[in-house]
């Protein structure tokens, strides 16, 4: 793509093709966010979408090249492949570069270790995000780490993108209400291949006036030069002639821009969001709140770092870095905060209460064919304290009366009454051994071996 948009640009201004290799390796090296220096001046401010671009196609390939039971083994090897080629593409086009500038003396050979450190970064941030969408979790398990870990990292890209979106809905919105400035922009070329070059690059630089919104939504500040802009204050200045940068405000002030403040606290609503979709106790709820917000923070800064630098005479263009990421992060903890708490994103536990622990009251054993009385519960937290009972007065014993010590039978009655037979006697009056006939020899109940045969 790089290629034939060099080659196009180089026929439609009817040039040779002289220098064509060198204009493709400057390219291919501004993807990655280095600074291209032409006739000894810098042009550091590089278009954020084509280096978001980068980013997302490494995250696409790594994560078709990791499955998701891979081992730590075979992860490290997939992020190391996807940035051998990178590095090897970036000394080629370095060399390239080196040897075109001998013929183009107005281009420039960048700073080496700021190229290698740029492709390894964009290749880097792209191979993580792959590899952790397909085994983030199951790594972060083996690792040991906190169980909340990814749902926090899907709370800062939540975060992240609401405010990337919410910002990129007031650029438009502010573009529209400045159309005719934007007009007069795209007029400053006749030419239809001038103002399509100027569309191209104003889609191209999108990005970066989003993240400049987003800084002012925050409550930060974007420069370009002496020109700043924050949701308080305006301070004018020269900006290029790009039709994009139509929708920064020119002072004064209006109250409108105030309301961009309501754009950070979304975003932050939607961190909270995320956080509170698995409750967790109150530490661990605001761990995992705190580092989404500082993931957030840090995806922002980044963001903010990438979109900006020098151009040319204009001096230096991009946001406050001493104030953007603090304020994103701050943003995302209190109002997430809040949302967490009231979304039920935090479990509380009861707190344990010393209770008596009443006495079950013992049933007496009864007859199967009687039913046991119902027990009365008794309650021990009473407020008033239960009566004592009386105590029943005695009664008085009853009197003793001796009788007389029984007479026993004379021997003739007893004889008579035990050699008489059984049928003569009342019941009542036979002695048990009478009564069941029972045999005085107990060994005459035995039976033995010898009496079966």
């Amino acid at each position: 793509m790089i290629a034939a948009l060099v080659l196009l640009q180089l026929l439609v201004a009817n040039s040779d093709m002289t220098g064509a290799f060198g204009a493709i390796a400057s390219i291919w090296l501004g993807v990655h966010d280095v600074p291209i220096s032409i006739g000894g001046r810098e042009l550091g401010v590089m278009p954020l979408l084509p280096v978001l671009a980068m980013v997302w196609g490494t995250a696409l390939t790594t994560r078709a090249a990791t499955r998701k039971d891979a081992s730590w083994f075979v992860v490290r090897w997939v992020v190391a492949s996807a940035l051998g080629g990178p590095l090897l593409i970036a000394a080629l086009s370095l060399a390239v570069i080196h040897d075109a500038s001998s013929v183009l003396t107005e281009l420039q050979t960048p700073n080496a270790s700021r190229a290698f450190a740029g492709v390894i970064s964009v290749h880097l941030i792209g191979a993580v995000i792959g590899v952790a969408s397909r085994a983030g979790r199951r790594l972060s398990t083996a690792m040991r780490l906190p169980g909340w870990l990814p749902d926090a990292g899907r709370a800062a890209s939540a975060g992240v993108l609401a405010l990337f979106g919410l910002s990129g809905a007031v650029v438009v919105g502010s573009i529209v209400v400045h159309w005719g400035t934007m007009h007069d922009l795209f007029a400053i070329t006749d030419s239809v291949f001038g103002q399509l070059s100027l569309s191209l690059l104003s889609v191209l630089y999108a990005p970066n006036v989003i993240v400049g919104a987003a800084a002012v939504a925050v409550g930060s500040s974007a420069h370009v030069g002496l020109a700043t802009f924050s949701s308080f204050t305006v301070l004018g200045g020269d900006i290029p002639a790009l039709p994009v940068l139509a929708a920064v405000p020119s002072p004064p002030l209006g109250p409108v821009w105030v309301a961009l403040l309501i754009v950070g606290a979304a975003s932050a609503v939607a961190v909270g969001q995320q956080c509170a979709r698995r409750p967790l106790p109150l530490p661990a709820a605001a761990a995992k709140l705190v580092v989404a917000a500082a993931l957030a923070a840090v995806v922002m800064a980044v963001l903010g770092h990438a979109a900006g630098g020098r151009l040319g005479n204009f001096g230096v263009v991009g946001v406050d870095q001493t104030t953007f990421g603090p304020a994103v992060f701050l943003w995302f903890v209190a109002v997430g905060g809040l949302t967490v708490a009231m979304t039920g994103g935090i479990v509380f536990t009861p707190i344990a209460v010393f209770r008596p622990k009443k006495s079950e009251p013992v049933v007496p054993e009864t007859e199967p064919e009687q039913s046991a009385a119902p027990v009365e519960e008794v309650d021990v937290e009473q407020d008033e304290p239960e009566a004592e009972p009386e105590e029943p007065e005695a009664e008085p014993l009853p009197e003793i009366v001796e009788r007389p010590p029984a007479t026993p039978p004379p021997a003739e009655e007893e004889r008579a009454r035990q050699a008489a037979p059984k049928e003569a006697l009342p019941r009542q009056a036979q002695s048990p051994r009478q009564r069941y006939d029972l045999d005085d020899d107990p060994e005459a109940h035995f039976v033995t071996d010898d009496d079966v045969d």
